[in-house]
């Protein structure tokens, strides 16, 4: 009689926080988080266990109530993103980063759709530089920068990159998003103003929505409407003023237009930050960025990237700037500071790659050949392709269901692509973003094109 006043009692305490139970008038607490398990036992063992959850204390009722309906939102948002087909699926690869991968199933599929612009992902020469350096300076670090996580391949690394870029210092970070994490809200306050390009990438937003700086934004580079921006900014009495853009829009595959931004800068005396992730080691006639290829070196006051596209394609980031900057984000940059150092391996190879890309221009130029084949081929079958003098070159194709079928059928033919469409790019602008490589031969590239020709055809996408 016991167990039925307590259950009874908590039937009434749940209800107020809108769960329903299949078991009425009787409560089976433990349904709402291990039904599997519950449906497991017989009624007598359930009822001995509600009673024996309740008087233990161990969880609360209101507890287990309002856990149910957290996990059951999860599940309904989850199948609502695979019924509106934005769900996204991890593919398994099976061999290491390369033009020609292997997948779950066995077949050899040509990768179209990473980062890997310089092919050097899985390059020897990185490779040995990674186990040199793991068994000169070990595994891992243990520890964060300022405690006793930097060793001198650290030290080393970001001098390079200081100097490769034509910045005074530079600064490591776990990723980029971190770097842009860390950035806006250690250097400005409420003081301040932050215009930002329409389509910079999420780290950036997020970045400026830590800052409590004043926020605006322009379309896409508009040079017009970010110059309306500049004017609110200082009409509003704005103490400095940055304005933050990609170097290269990804799913566009275009370059900024940084001659206008740094001219505008110049009049609004306004700082310059640029995301580089997509340019640094292949954009430019020595690969050093957006800045190179647009001539505005020793005008971008800050400049973010990463590790994991063409330099080496493995993990970490930077931020290159003055000295006075990259010391600030040493002491205040929360992201800099609780995170762990870059492993050695990763420093040790990234390093060689800086000493590859400055070597000479062999990798870059293989590059923009396949770029410029896999172009012009497609433009002569009758696609539509967005974006230019970039790597990314987006195959623009309108459906999200086109997209998706398209991608699909281009697994089966060996071709590994991925659809972009809603809410990643907007409605009615949905796509297959191509990425080229240097690892890419020739002769994967026409085939690719054939692939994409056929099925183009199928799906009625051109004539």
């Amino acid at each position: 009689m016991e167990s039925e006043t307590i259950s009874d009692t908590n039937t009434s305490i749940i209800s107020l926080h809108g769960v329903g139970f299949s078991h009425s008038p009787k409560v089976r607490l433990m349904d709402v988080i291990y039904p599997e398990f519950c449906r497991s036992v017989n009624a007598s063992s359930r009822r001995d266990l509600e009673v024996w959850v309740i008087c233990a204390g161990i969880c609360p009722v209101w507890r287990i109530a309002m856990r149910g309906e957290f996990y059951q939102q999860l599940t309904n948002d989850l199948e609502t993103a695979r019924a509106e087909g934005l769900f996204k699926e991890e593919r398994i690869i099976t061999s290491a980063q390369q033009a020609d991968i292997t997948v779950a199933d066995g077949s050899h599929v040509i990768n179209f759709c990473a980062n890997n612009y310089l092919g050097l992902a899985n390059h020897p020469e990185l490779i040995a530089a990674a186990k040199a350096g793991m068994d000169s300076h070990g595994f891992g670090m243990a520890s964060v920068r300022f405690i006793c996580g930097t060793q001198d391949s650290h030290k080393e690394l970001e001098q390079k990159l200081a100097a490769f870029l034509g910045m005074e210092d530079a600064i490591l970070y776990s990723s980029c998003f971190d770097a842009n994490g860390g950035l806006f809200e250690t250097l400005l306050s409420a003081e301040d103003a932050i215009i930002s390009d329409a389509l910079n990438h999420a780290s950036i937003i997020d970045g400026v929505r830590l800052c409590k700086a004043k926020r605006y934004r322009y379309a896409n580079n508009d040079m017009h409407e970010l110059e309306a921006r500049l004017k609110e900014a200082r009409e509003a009495g704005a103490r400095h003023v940055l304005i933050a853009t990609d170097g290269v829009f990804s799913m566009d595959g275009v370059i900024a237009n940084l001659k206008g931004v740094c001219d505008l800068a110049d009049k609004y005396d306004a700082l310059v930050m640029v995301d580089d992730s997509h340019a640094v080691g292949f954009v430019g006639e020595n690969g050093r960025g957006s800045h190179e290829y647009c001539d505005v070196m020793g005008r971008v006051d800050i400049i973010t990237g990463t590790l994991g596209k063409a330099l080496g394609g493995a993990s970490g980031g930077y931020t290159a700037a003055r000295k006075e900057v990259v010391e600030w984000l040493r002491q205040r940059s929360r992201p800099y500071l609780f995170s762990n150092s870059l492993a050695p391996a990763i420093v040790a190879a990234s390093i060689k790659v800086l000493e590859m890309v400055e070597a000479g221009s062999e990798l870059r130029d293989r590059l923009w050949a396949n770029a410029r084949q896999f172009r012009e081929q497609m433009s002569a079958a009758g696609f539509t392709l967005a974006g230019a003098d970039h790597a990314i070159i987006p195959v623009m194709l309108g459906d999200a269901v086109v997209a998706q079928k398209f991608a699909r059928e281009l697994q089966k033919e060996g071709i590994y692509v991925t659809g972009f469409f809603y809410p990643v790019v907007p409605k009615g602008q949905a796509r297959i973003r191509t990425q080229m490589s240097a690892a890419h031969t020739p002769e994967q590239i026409t085939r690719a094109v054939e692939a994409f020709t056929r099925i183009g055809k199928q799906l009625g996408v051109i004539a």
